[in-house]
C-alpha cells in the first residue's frame, strides 16, 4: 500500500528510476557511471530549493503579496496582481515555489470577496496563475529546473539567455493582459483594501529573512559562474543547519533524485549506438518541436535532460521544453500544483478547472509556436 501511494506521489522519480535501471542491463556499470552526473546543477538546484524554501517559510512571499494587494482597488488590479505575483515571482523564484506560495494566497485573498465575484473569478484566475508561473519562468536560467540544466550545459552568458527568450515573455505578458481584461469585463467591481489584506499577518524573523535574502546573492552568483558553484552549496548547507535546519526538510529532494536516476539513463542511452544515432538524426532540425511534443507526456524537465544528450543545439531545447510547459497538465509539473489545490478546496469545479487549463494552454502555445 505504501509502495503504491509512493508510485502515485512521485510518478516521475519511479519512471525516471525504473528507465535507469533498464538501461543499466545494457549498459553494466561501471566507472564511466560517475561521469553521467552533473554536480553542478544538483549542487545549485539544491541551494535555490533550500533558499527558497526558507523564504516561504518565513512568509516573506505572502508579505510580498499582501503589500501588492495594499494599493489594490478594483477587481481588475486585483487580478492583476495576482497572476502578475506568479509570471513575475517566477523569474526569480522558480515556478513551484510560486504556485505553492500564491495560489493558497489566492485563496484566501478571494475568500473575503463576495460569493458572486468569488465564484466568477476563482477558477480563472488559479488558472491563469498556472500558465503566467510557466510562462514568466522562461526567462530566467533559476526559472525552473531545466533552464538552470541546460544554461549549465550551454556556453551562453545570462544576458544571452534572456535576450533568447524574452520575445516569448513579451508576447506572453501581452496575452495574459488581454486575458485579464476579458475575464474582469464582466466582473468589474470596485473593492475596499480592508476586504484584502488582513492585519493580522504573520511575521517572519527578519535577520533570517536576511540570511536567506544573502545566501540568495551567493547562489546567483554561482548560476553566472562568478562563484565556484561548490562554495555556493557549501555556504547555503552550513548556514541553514546552524540558523535554520527545519526548512531542509521542505526540500524537494524526489527533484534531485529524478536528476540522478535521468542522467544514469540518459547517459547509458548515449553509449548504444544503435539508438543514439537515430534520435539524433530524427531531433537534427526539429529539436523545438520534438522538445515541445516530448514534454506533454514526459513533462519539460525530463524532456530537457533526455534531449539534451543527443544534439548541440541548446538553445533549440531551451526555447522547445519552455513552450513545451505549456498544453496538457503534466507538460509542465509544476502545473499539477494548482490543479491539486483546486481538487482540493473546490472538488466540484475539478472538470470547468481542467477544461479551461486545457484550452487556455493549448490557445497560448499555438500563438508562441507562431512567434
Amino acid at each position: 500500500m505504501k509502495l503504491k501511494q509512493f508510485i502515485q506521489q512521485e510518478t516521475v522519480l519511479t519512471a525516471a528510476a525504473v528507465l535507469a535501471v533498464v538501461s543499466a542491463f545494457f549498459v553494466p556499470p561501471d566507472v564511466q557511471y560517475l561521469g553521467y552526473i552533473d554536480l553542478r546543477t544538483l549542487a545549485i538546484l539544491f541551494s535555490l530549493m533550500t533558499v527558497m524554501a526558507g523564504l516561504r517559510r518565513q512568509g516573506f512571499f505572502d508579505g510580498l503579496g499582501r503589500a501588492l494587494l495594499s494599493r489594490t482597488h478594483s477587481t481588475f488590479q486585483l487580478t492583476l496582481v495576482l497572476v502578475g505575483l506568479c509570471f513575475f515571482g517566477s523569474m526569480f523564484i522558480t515556478n513551484d515555489v510560486s504556485l505553492l506560495t500564491f495560489v493558497p494566497f489566492t485563496f484566501v485573498v478571494l475568500s473575503r470577496l463576495g460569493a458572486d465575484v468569488r465564484r466568477s473569478l476563482l477558477i480563472p484566475v488559479v488558472c491563469m496563475q498556472t500558465i503566467a508561473a510557466n510562462l514568466g519562468s522562461m526567462l530566467t536560467p533559476i526559472g525552473n529546473p531545466q533552464n538552470l540544466y541546460l544554461y549549465g550545459k550551454s556556453s551562453m552568458s545570462i544576458g544571452g539567455f534572456v535576450l533568447l527568450m524574452l520575445p516569448y515573455t513579451l508576447v506572453s505578458l501581452l496575452l495574459l493582459l488581454a486575458w485579464a481584461a476579458l475575464v474582469c469585463r464582466k466582473n468589474s467591481a470596485a473593492l475596499s483594501v480592508d476586504e484584502l489584506v488582513s492585519s493580522s499577518a504573520s511575521q517572519g524573523d527578519q535577520k533570517i529573512i536576511l540570511l536567506y535574502l544573502v545566501l540568495f546573492a551567493v547562489c546567483l552568483l554561482s548560476v553566472i559562474r562568478v562563484l565556484p558553484y561548490g562554495i555556493a552549496f557549501a555556504a547555503v548547507l552550513v548556514c541553514v543547519l546552524f540558523a535554520d535546519p527545519h526548512t531542509l526538510r521542505a526540500v524537494d529532494y524526489s527533484l534531485l533524485l529524478t536528476f540522478v536516476a535521468f542522467f544514469i539513463f540518459i547517459g547509458n542511452l548515449g553509449r548504444i549506438p544503435a539508438f543514439s544515432g537515430w534520435l539524433q538524426e530524427f531531433l537534427t532540425g526539429r529539436e523545438v518541436l520534438v522538445a515541445v511534443l516530448a514534454s506533454q507526456v514526459t513533462s519539460n524537465v525530463p524532456a530537457a535532460l533526455l534531449l539534451s544528450g543527443f544534439t548541440a543545439e541548446t538553445q533549440a531545447l531551451i526555447i522547445g521544453t519552455n513552450l513545451g510547459g505549456l498544453g496538457t497538465l503534466i507538460a509542465s509539473m509544476a502545473s499539477l500544483i494548482s490543479y491539486r489545490q483546486i481538487a482540493r478546496e473546490l472538488p466540484q469545479g475539478k472538470k470547468q478547472y481542467f477544461g479551461l487549463f486545457t484550452l487556455s494552454n493549448l490557445i497560448f502555445l499555438a500563438i508562441l509556436l507562431g512567434v
